[in-house]
């Protein structure tokens, strides 16, 4: 289909000749407007690739017509026409997110050389957008994105372990996605009719907790001048979430164990037990057989937690799946903030790649809200959200490796340093392995085979 151009302008004559000239020599169709109003009419009316339109008209000119393009409209391209004297409206023109100008009277030939590169920007914005909307489609799992394999597993154990009604226990870093995870489960698990309710553990006091999980009766303690239900009331016949239950306390631990076992909960000040027909999910970021052994985790509720264990891996260890989230983050984001939609530049994507994310996906989303902010351009660049292109990886290794043993602990370092190195080189090298094995002064081959070990595809960076 031939690309669709919109001429915006006040003089007739002024229309007619681009009308005449345009279609034939940039081989689309042009509709005409003699007005900002009748502008956003046909723009409502069909989509277009392309508005080029005078900034001068009487009523609404071309500037309040840009605003409004903008807003409704945002991957619109928008070209602005303007005589001589008045350079300075266009530049403020592109500030306010056209993407060129030209100046009055202009030369046929310039014009279908701007108006070509407009139309090809334009046609790399749609592209983008259907790869995202494929990518979305094909990648995502319960508000879940990712194409690597480590992830493609934790979809598929979900699947397998939401249709009974087992308890589950999830692992992982902070910002991993552990709730997400969670809420994946209860959805697709024969409870998704009944409530599904959150408890985030070391948000709530040790001395509230109880109550709030189990309940009190009217006249257990000072000020309970009511009966109230708990948290696990609440879930009959749903799913709880346990998030953090790393860091209850021993009693807490001991009183869900009860939970676990019988199923049932005795509200504070009561006599009698009450049964619950719940499920629970639970997760943490910490090591709790390192707490186990620190006498700090109760060994018989863990195994009682452990039945069906999911481990979420930490963003450095996905690197296939960065640029799906940050194009899912910027769609995401780009609409909730009513900005124009915008990108990340191959810089900053090459920073993301060899990251250390302490902060995992969390971290990557609140830079990318950031950059979204506070970019003055469609592009987002390293210095918008104060990162620099020689950035070193900032890795801490202590608290992945902490309670392990010396040869485990030392192939999670290779695996660190290799992600990080191998990664640094295919990302400045976009994906070839033979410069990179250049680079770093090995044989394509050993190169290879030390990928392999290591789980590292070239495929993953290389840019599109």
């Amino acid at each position: 289909m031939p690309p669709q151009i919109l001429v915006v302008d006040d003089e007739p004559d002024m229309l007619q000749l681009l009308k005449r000239s345009l279609a034939p020599d940039l081989n689309c169709r042009v509709e005409t407007a003699s007005s900002g109003e009748e502008a956003l009419h046909l723009l409502s009316q069909q989509p277009f690739d392309l508005m080029l339109a005078d900034i001068k008209m009487p009523g609404m000119d071309g500037m309040a017509l840009l605003e409004m393009v903008r807003k409704s409209y945002p991957s619109l391209t928008v070209v602005m026409m303007t005589a001589y004297g008045h350079i300075e409206l266009a530049v403020e023109a592109m500030r306010a997110g056209a993407y060129d100008f030209i100046a009055k009277p202009f030369e046929h030939d310039t014009l279908i050389l701007r108006l070509e590169k407009a139309l090809e920007r334009n046609r790399l914005i749609q592209e983008n957008l259907r790869l995202q909307t494929r990518c979305r489609d094909s990648f995502s799992f319960q508000q879940m994105i990712g194409q690597s394999p480590a992830m493609q597993r934790v979809f598929e154990t979900i699947q397998m372990v939401a249709k009974n009604d087992l308890t589950v226990l999830i692992t992982g870093e902070s910002g991993t996605g552990k709730d997400l995870t969670a809420r994946a489960i209860h959805a697709l698990s024969l409870r998704n009719k009944g409530p599904y309710v959150a408890v985030n553990c070391p948000t709530v006091p040790e001395n509230i907790l109880e109550s709030e999980l189990f309940g009190y009766k009217k006249g257990a303690f000072t000020h309970a001048t009511q009966n109230r239900i708990g948290l696990f009331q609440e879930a009959q016949g749903g799913t709880i979430f346990l998030d953090e239950i790393g860091d209850v306390s021993p009693s807490i631990q001991t009183k869900l164990l009860r939970v676990l076992q019988e199923k049932e909960i005795k509200p504070l000040g009561d006599a009698r037990s009450i049964q619950v027909d719940v499920r629970i999910l639970a997760s943490t970021n910490q090591d709790l057989k390192a707490k186990i052994r620190r006498q700090e985790f109760r060994e018989d509720f863990f195994y009682r937690l452990n039945v069906l264990p999911i481990h979420l891996p930490p963003l450095r260890e996905r690197v296939e799946d960065i640029a799906l989230l940050t194009n899912h983050f910027l769609e995401k984001h780009c609409t909730e903030l009513n900005k124009p939609h915008k990108s990340v530049s191959p810089e900053l994507m090459a920073i993301f790649k060899r990251r250390y994310w302490e902060g995992n996906i969390r971290e990557l989303e609140n830079i990318i809200i950031q950059g979204i902010l506070f970019s003055p351009e469609e592009v987002i660049r390293p210095q918008d959200v104060g990162l620099q292109a020689g950035e070193k990886i900032t890795a801490s290794f202590d608290a992945d490796l902490k309670g392990l043993p010396y040869k485990a602990a030392k192939e999670k370092n290779l695996q660190h340093f290799n992600d990080a190195y191998i990664g640094h080189l295919l990302t400045e090298c976009d994906g070839n392995v033979s410069q990179a094995a250049r680079l770093c002064g090995l044989e394509r081959q050993a190169l290879q085979q030390i990928m392999r070990r290591y789980g590292i595809k070239a495929d993953s960076y290389r840019e599109a």
